[in-house]
């Protein structure tokens, strides 16, 4: 485990987790590959206006309120910067395209927010849901080939994926 102490803030990173091929951790790159996706997930919040008319929305029993959503998507968007800053530091020559791919689903996620919440376009969001996932699982498996940490840290975001889209067509047919 390593233990890094900066303005009295203890991190605690647990190095086999993060590299347990023995490489070093480059801290700076790290926080760089998770704030990318923290950082265009709360833009894209902000523009939306993400969560203002779900409130207002027909939704089914099992809907979770409107504040678990910036919580986990935090939580998630962390672990996609982990998992990401992991590809890159791998030697694999197959890290650019596992990379790009993971920035392609990252803007299918980034947008489907405009989709759903700026356009109240449900059913065209669930089809785009569908698509993301597909993209997430092609993510997840070309990361199982370079690092198998990287893709087991993105199986929470597909789980949650699939309860979204799950809550994405409920909301459609309820609010018709």
């Amino acid at each position: 485990m390593i233990i890094i102490k900066k303005s009295g803030i203890d991190f605690f990173f647990l190095h086999i987790i993060l590299m347990g091929d023995g490489m070093k951790i480059n801290i700076r790159k790290l926080i760089v590959y998770i704030l990318i996706p923290v950082i265009l997930g709360g833009i894209v919040g902000l523009l939306t206006g993400a969560g203002s008319n779900y409130n207002d929305l027909i939704q089914p029993d099992f809907a979770p309120p409107s504040i678990v959503f910036p919580i986990v998507w935090t939580i998630l968007y962390i672990l996609m910067g982990i998992s990401s800053y992991i590809i890159s530091e791998t030697r694999s020559y197959e890290k650019e395209d596992a990379l790009f791919l993971y920035i392609i689903q990252l803007i299918f996620n980034l947008l489907w927010s405009f989709v759903f919440f700026t356009f109240g376009w449900y059913l065209l969001a669930f089809i785009w849901i569908l698509v993301l996932i597909a993209l997430v699982v092609l993510m997840i498996r070309k990361f199982y080939f370079i690092s198998k940490i990287s893709a087991y840290l993105q199986i929470p975001y597909l789980l949650w994926l699939v309860f979204a889209s799950i809550l994405n067509l409920s909301i459609f047919i309820l609010n018709r």
